[in-house]
């Protein structure tokens, strides 16, 4: 397999399954699903995306017995595409940081090369939802954004995944000043993911109610 193609699948696994950036301090605007800079990502903008990824799951299947089985299994979508959406600006500055751009053209090339690798335009859109969430509608932003962490992999000198790879979104992430609403968590650089809110005091409740009187 060329290696810009394996290196595309692996960012997919890696970056576009789950959220991945950055942990900061203070809570989201009122009204606000995260704050990303000078940009809101809206509850309702949000909540428009997932319904377009559950609009494709649902057209997918062919039952809703099917469709049942695919909503449990994509329990956290709202938190998942939520960490995307942020990703993508972070990922953005970070290029831009670096003198990175992407083309259309360098676009439809990777995906015409993914399209013939995975059995046509509609294996490829297919893959991309049951895989990693992406509807069709968003496939060939989600390839910009594989493009864009390749190549700000090269331009660091270093590979996507890399710790000067995050070092360089880290600084992004700082730049922008990212807040998420605590509904959806809270970004953890450390652990370069989302992580939920812990809630202690549930655990000391139920502990206690066990407890014979």
């Amino acid at each position: 397999m060329h290696r810009r193609r394996r290196t595309a699948l692996l960012l997919s696994a890696a970056i576009v399954a789950a959220p991945l950036l950055t942990a900061c301090g203070g809570d989201a605007r009122p009204g606000a699903a995260a704050v990303v800079g000078d940009q809101r990502i809206t509850v309702a903008q949000l909540e428009n995306r997932v319904g377009e990824v559950r609009s494709a799951q649902r057209a997918a299947v062919s039952d809703d017995a099917q469709y049942a089985q695919v909503v449990a299994k994509s329990g956290t979508l709202s938190r998942d595409v939520l960490g995307n959406m942020v990703l993508d600006r972070v990922l953005r500055r970070a290029a831009q940081d670096a003198g990175v751009s992407v083309t259309r053209k360098e676009v439809q090339q990777m995906r015409g090369g993914l399209e013939k690798q995975v059995g046509g335009a509609e294996a490829l859109r297919t893959a991309w939802l049951q895989q990693y969430g992406v509807p069709p509608q968003r496939l060939d932003e989600n390839l910009r954004l594989q493009l864009e962490a390749q190549k700000l992999g090269t331009a660091l000198g270093t590979d996507a995944g890399k710790p000067a790879f995050w070092d360089a979104l880290a600084a992004a992430s700082k730049k922008l000043d990212v807040r998420l609403n605590p509904r959806y968590g809270t970004w953890d650089m450390q652990k370069r993911g989302r992580a939920d809110v812990r809630t202690p005091w549930v655990r000391e409740v139920t502990a206690a109610a066990r407890q014979p009187a």
